[in-house]
């Protein structure tokens, strides 16, 4: 394919002629017209950026960078995010989370920090501290109401990532962990390029099994790939209902309705069969027929991480804003959570 030579790198679906994404004309050429990267050619930095700089010179104390994905919402991409860092914090690592995921920003939620401000020193912006070892930054620390929607352009959005880089105060710690929104807008490719000048360590994609959410991190991993990220591998998340039974909720149903009969199906369960009790309940939630994420992970060359049940008992952890690694509640998602992270720490 023709394209214009020299002037920056050029995705494999441009048109032709094209400008490069580099290039002061990259989504605004008449070469571009019709091009499916126009418009975030056309609002993506472009050539050197002074700032590059400053951010490289900030995070010169930072030893890791994880870079969390998903291709579709809703896939607890900011529950795994919030969990892999409460991990690493109780691992004796220091560790702060970064969250740009501008419009939906879920983090301070997840960490118990709503409602928290930040505050300007002489060093930058200093992160909300769960931890004197876990550190946050968030939009949702900015906002005056958490209720008011955060209606930006590209630009805007690339220039508040770019200050969360360049002005956040870390200190010297082992791992940041940043939690993008899902797709590959944006925010992807302002993040990739600011973090790859400081040495990324890859991207972990998070995703449900079913093939509707399988189709977009396809796309995710094509993008990790084309922009030179490597994929350090991707988490089943909600792989299957699991619970214990004792914690399940039983109804009997007439014509006239339903009827809460919890209470009555425990006491027989205790009375007749009481090892029952003591049984993980699983069910398949998700159709994951077609061989889910870890299939998918074969066919396209990249590690598969590991399965993370749906557990409310994680979900209300989250909720919370607390870790599931702190009591034995979650006892159906924590164990594999914790095997995905000493996965991720040996990938290191």
């Amino acid at each position: 394919m023709e394209n214009g030579g020299g002037k920056g790198d050029v995705p494999d679906d441009a048109n032709e002629h094209c400008p490069g994404t580099q290039s002061e004309e990259a989504g605004k050429s008449d070469a571009c017209a019709g091009c499916p990267n126009q418009q975030i050619c056309a609002t993506a930095p472009k050539g050197p950026d002074p700032d590059v700089v400053a951010i490289v010179e900030r995070l010169a104390t930072v030893k890791h960078k994880l870079l969390v994905l998903s291709g579709k919402g809703g896939v607890g991409k900011s529950t795994f995010s919030a969990q892999l860092s409460f991990a690493l914090a109780e691992m004796d690592h220091q560790v702060g989370l970064l969250d740009i995921d501008i419009c939906g920003p879920s983090i301070p939620k997840m960490l118990g920090l709503e409602g928290q401000d930040i505050h300007q020193s002489n060093l930058g912006w200093s992160p909300v501290y769960v931890e004197s070892n876990l550190g946050v930054m968030s939009i949702g620390f900015m906002l005056p109401n958490p209720d008011d929607a955060v209606i930006w352009r590209g630009p805007r959005k690339n220039g508040l990532i770019k200050q969360f880089l360049k002005d956040v105060d870390w200190g010297e710690i082992d791992y940041l962990v940043v939690d993008a929104p899902p797709g590959t807008s944006d925010e992807h490719i302002s993040i990739v390029q600011y973090l790859q000048a400081t040495g990324i360590d890859g991207a972990i994609i998070v995703t449900t099994p079913q093939q509707v959410s399988l189709i977009d991190v396809r796309k995710e991993i094509s993008f990790c790939k084309k922009v030179g990220v490597p994929v350090l591998g991707v988490v089943e998340n909600m792989s299957g209902l699991r619970q214990p039974l004792s914690d399940l909720r039983f109804v009997k149903s007439d014509g006239a309705g339903e009827t809460d009969a919890t209470e009555w199906a425990l006491n027989y369960i205790k009375e007749k069969a009481p090892e029952l009790l003591s049984v993980m309940a699983c069910s398949e939630v998700f159709d994951s027929s077609k061989g889910g994420a870890e299939k998918m992970c074969h066919e396209m060359g990249v590690p598969f991480l590991g399965k993370v049940p749906m557990d409310p008992q994680l979900c209300k952890a989250a909720e919370e804003g607390r870790s599931c690694f702190a009591d034995q509640k979650c006892s159906a998602s924590a164990p594999a959570l914790q095997n995905i992270v000493k996965k991720l720490i040996k990938t290191e």
